[in-house]
Order: structure tokens, then C-alpha cells, then sequence
């Protein structure tokens, strides 16, 4: 017992403790008195606006945005790791070292936006070349 015939010091804040987080949940898993829409799921699964989760990237389309990013990197001047560093299949690298040669090329006569430009449509050619008839061994990451 308290000093004073209370509970012992600190026992009021367990309990506390241990009811807000019981209320708060409780009223974050109902939906408001009046609702007509969905109550959420899981760790708020439903999206309100009822959209979809965006669908996969091809294995074209995943090759095309790593060989542009790393073309980039690479006419900006930073250092790069080999291509497994970097998350590239052997094929993909030699795509993205065409694509950093023409693009350094065009960089020098025509500037950096059309270098951007030419970089973004050699990627995405060759890339979709590469996968036209699926990933050559069942994985883009060969």
C-alpha cells in the first residue's frame, strides 16, 4: 500500500499501460458508427480509393530500369561494383556497357538530356530483345 492507503507507487501507471493500448486497438478495428464502407483488414489492407497493387514489372521492363539506373550511375562518373554487385546478370551488364558507351558518345556531342534520352531507348530496346521469349533461363537475373 501507498503512503497514504493507495495503491503502491507505479501501479497506476501499469494499468495504464496496459488499457490504452486495449482501447486504442479496439477502436481502430470497428468502423465508425454510420460507416457504409469497408472495415479494414490486416494492417490496413483496404485501400480506400478501392486501387489495385501495381503489377510486376516484366523481366524486359526489370532489366531496362536497372541498365538505366546503373548507366547513369556510371555517366555521372561513380564507381560501380561488378555486375552481381549491382544486381545484373552477365547479359544485362553487357547491355548496360553498350548502352554507357553510346551514351557517353552522345553526351559529348549533344549533352547530358540526350544522352538520358538515348541511354533510356538503347536499355529498353536491347532488354526487350533479350527477353522477347522469356528470361533465357527461367530467371532475370541470367
Amino acid at each position: 500500500m501507498g503512503r497514504r492507503g493507495g495503491p503502491p507507487p507505479g501501479v497506476g501507471l501499469l494499468v495504464l499501460g496496459l488499457v490504452l493500448p486495449a482501447t486504442l486497438y479496439a477502436a481502430g478495428c470497428t468502423a465508425p458508427a454510420g460507416s457504409t464502407g469497408p472495415s479494414p483488414g490486416p494492417a490496413g489492407s483496404t485501400d480506400p480509393a478501392g486501387a489495385t497493387a501495381p503489377a510486376p514489372a516484366s523481366d524486359a521492363g526489370l532489366c531496362a530500369r536497372l541498365v538505366v539506373h546503373w548507366a547513369r550511375e556510371a555517366l555521372d562518373g561513380a564507381t560501380y561494383g561488378d555486375y552481381q554487385s549491382m544486381g545484373l546478370s552477365h547479359g544485362q551488364y553487357e547491355i548496360l556497357m553498350d548502352v554507357v558507351d553510346a551514351g557517353r558518345a552522345v553526351r559529348r556531342r549533344q549533352g547530358r538530356p540526350a544522352a538520358d534520352e538515348l541511354m533510356r531507348h538503347r536499355a529498353r530496346t536491347a532488354c526487350a530483345a533479350r527477353y522477347r521469349h522469356g528470361a533465357p533461363t527461367g530467371s532475370p537475373w541470367s
